[in-house]
């Protein structure tokens, strides 16, 4: 006869089976109430509910292209704005949603022309005037970097990026097409990408899961070592879903990473070419914190360093390292306590500084 001492656990083994197999899976979808203030094309701006603000300056979380804007706010005890919230600040996210064919010629300068500071000066505007705080995770850090650089006469108070590489020599990841492009240029890429309208979400995807192979081969040994803890399954099937939603780049946008960053490695050594001229990271003017994950293989802890060398005229850039890979970093279970200290601090002290 089984033990009784061994029920739950039995029960909670065969329900997590059950619901990862057949069922609509381990935890539902919770994400942190917001309501949308602003809509128009790839501009759809949210702020996140909350019963009181402590009165400090707003705050506005910048995505990547190719990742869902959730990509802040996959779960309870996942998400950073549901910290943020917690701790009073105002928090917004803005959410380009999905891409098309349609908007293959769409580029960095339309992020950092319009898409951005529209909504910077929306979110000002509804807290009279007050300086934002942008916080970009991956290229969401380089989009507001590259924007306060441009654009020094927007009312920014700081930019956190998070895993944002500036050095791509220092992105082993990315030797290989480095390696080929030295010889073949751009060709190959606007064959591949141009017929295609840019990279679909499938490529994007996969490309994502292979950045991080040993956990794909590994998963069905962590979920039957997992089986009995729910939560850890909870965080494994946030991360999935996550993935399941990358939505893909627009053609131009995708051409200037594969050129300028990862073969030119504009950010660390010049200026990042647009069609409205040159942007220079040396130009940007308000605090930066940028923080790199020590497992990130998309951006390596030397590769977010180069920050304290390409921003020459920001008045303090702090570096910090946190546990976590490119996605851990922001939502892993170590976050809160590395990640997000990390942010509350760097705010703070931002405040404190202009109070």
């Amino acid at each position: 006869m089984l033990d009784i001492a061994w029920s739950p656990t039995l029960n909670t083994l065969t329900r997590n089976a059950w619901r990862l197999s057949f069922g609509s899976g381990i935890a539902p979808i919770q994400r942190t109430p917001s309501t949308l203030i602003h809509e128009a094309p790839h501009q759809a701006l949210h702020r996140f509910d909350l019963d009181k603000s402590d009165g400090d300056r707003p705050v506005l979380l910048v995505p990547p292209l190719a990742a869902p804007a959730h990509c802040f706010d996959l779960r309870p005890g996942q998400s950073l704005a549901g910290h943020l919230v917690g701790t009073g600040k105002a928090t917004y996210v803005v959410d380009y949603g999905t891409m098309g064919y349609d908007d293959r010629d769409l580029g960095f300068e339309d992020w950092i022309d319009h898409i951005i500071p529209t909504s910077v000066d929306l979110v000002s505007r509804r807290h009279h005037g007050a300086p934002v705080d942008l916080i970009g995770w991956s290229l969401g850090g380089t989009i507001s970097l590259l924007t306060v650089a441009a654009r020094n006469d927007l009312p920014v108070g700081s930019v956190t990026a998070l895993g944002t590489p500036i050095d791509y020599e220092a992105v082993s990841l990315f030797a290989p097409l480095r390696a080929v492009g030295r010889f073949t240029g751009d060709r190959p890429l606007a064959i591949a990408t141009g017929p295609m309208g840019g990279l679909p979400a499938p490529l994007v995807q996969v490309g994502y899961r292979l950045t991080a192979l040993q956990r794909e081969l590994t998963k069905p040994w962590f979920i039957a070592k997992n089986l009995h803890d729910t939560e850890t399954l909870a965080r494994m099937e946030s991360i999935e879903r996550f993935m399941a939603q990358m939505p893909g780049y627009p053609a131009r946008f995708f051409h200037q990473v594969c050129t300028q960053l990862v073969l030119g490695n504009s950010l660390a050594t010049g200026s990042f070419q647009t069609r409205s001229g040159e942007v220079s990271l040396a130009d940007v003017r308000v605090p930066v914190l940028a923080i790199g994950g020590t497992e990130d293989v998309i951006a390596p802890v030397a590769s977010v360093r180069g920050a304290t060398d390409a921003l020459a005229s920001s008045p303090s850039v702090q570096f910090e390292t946190a546990p976590g890979s490119h996605l851990g970093l922001v939502a892993g279970t170590a976050a809160k306590d590395s990640t997000w200290a990390h942010i509350d601090r760097f705010l703070a002290g931002v405040v404190a500084k202009t109070a």
